[in-house]
């Protein structure tokens, strides 16, 4: 893990263009990655089910986080128009997608559906 390419906060991991392909595309645990911005109040609503998640789960999934301003290679690859958004790969693939605010419970299951 390059540590230039990925910071980790607690048990969520901060992602960029860069650390992205080896952390989450290569991994073969599965990986629920948060794509959010610092002026975006819903994304500051999400951040603490996200570090409750990443807490919960531990080495089980990859829980991380990519900020879209900083890291536009990566939000347009993926598409991302609306955030927050939580994308979810499984083997390095695309499986799932939420945008907006969420509960917890329902991210969850959906990460539990995929385990």
């Amino acid at each position: 893990m390059n540590q230039e390419n990925v910071v980790t906060n607690n048990a969520v991991v901060h992602l960029d263009d860069d650390g992205f392909e080896t952390e989450v595309i290569q991994s073969k645990k599965l990986a629920l990655v948060d794509f959010w911005a610092d002026w975006c109040q819903p994304c500051h609503m999400m951040a603490p089910t996200i570090e409750t998640l990443a807490e919960e789960y531990g080495d089980r999934v990859l829980i991380a986080k990519v900020d879209v301003d900083a890291n536009p290679v990566t939000t347009h690859k993926y598409g991302i128009r609306g955030i927050p958004a939580l994308l979810l790969f499984k083997d390095g693939q695309l499986v799932q997608q939420i945008v907006g605010v969420q509960p917890k419970d329902k991210i969850a299951g959906i990460i539990e559906s995929h385990l």
